[in-house]
């Protein structure tokens, strides 16, 4: 754990999802693993976290397509660059899969104790109906959801955060972002004004995982949220 904060002065923490909240790691590698294996297509764990991070981003800049969109787009450019066609089913598998992604082992015993002092709100770069299919496994109820088809727009981009900021209806100050990619969460959200933590969630790609690489300077570090739980308890 880095820095201590005051945490007396937020009034919300708003949270990355997929990654921080949800082991996405254990939801992507499986799902891309059965399309390469039908492929006779084999790739280590870390550097497919890297294509895919390369790919996913890619797929992710403007004119905006909805999430599902940006998964097949994901799927078809491995079959790209290492030459395969994949069907239309597999196409759509990794989209089909993200529902049934499963937390991180503390997610829940942290969110329920974040939430008895806190309100908490999601961003996440994903579209509504996929988020709905997670949101039972949180098991808390999030005061705001705010999502990519909503803004129109993935994080970096400033438009999610700014439409956060005008649905929670609270100075950047009173907020404490948290996620698990520098690139996607700590730079923007500081460019606005939020104080963040980074959760350095394990990885096969230590330290960034299935996202860009990127350098920044988090308010905090840590490698739970189990950790942050236990730092702002009274």
């Amino acid at each position: 754990m880095a820095t201590m904060l005051d945490f007396d002065r937020f009034e919300i923490l708003t949270f990355d999802c997929y990654g921080t909240l949800i082991n996405w790691e254990a939801g992507i590698l499986p799902a891309l693993r059965r399309i390469l294996s039908a492929h006779s297509k084999h790739i280590d764990d870390a550097a497919l976290l890297k294509l895919y991070g390369d790919f996913e981003l890619h797929a992710e800049q403007p004119p905006f397509q909805p999430y599902c969109e940006v998964l097949g787009s994901v799927v078809r450019q491995f079959g790209t660059d290492l030459g395969f066609t994949p069907t239309a089913e597999e196409v759509r598998s990794l989209a089909d899969s993200l529902p049934t992604w499963k937390p991180w082992p503390d997610t829940v015993t942290a969110l329920r104790q974040l939430k008895t002092r806190f309100r908490l709100a999601i961003l996440s770069n994903v579209d509504d109906d996929l988020f709905a299919g997670t949101r039972p496994q949180l098991e808390v109820a999030f005061d705001e959801v705010v999502t990519a088809q909503q803004a129109r727009a993935y994080k970096p981009s400033l438009e999610l955060f700014n439409l956060a900021l005008r649905r929670i209806n609270a100075p950047a100050h009173r907020l404490l972002h948290i996620g698990q990619s520098i690139y996607h969460d700590v730079i923007p959200a500081q460019a606005l004004g939020l104080a963040t933590v980074w959760v350095n969630r394990p990885s096969a790609r230590p330290g960034v995982g299935a996202v860009r690489s990127a350098d920044g300077e988090p308010d905090m570090t840590i490698t739970s949220l189990a950790e942050l739980a236990s730092a702002v308890r009274p």
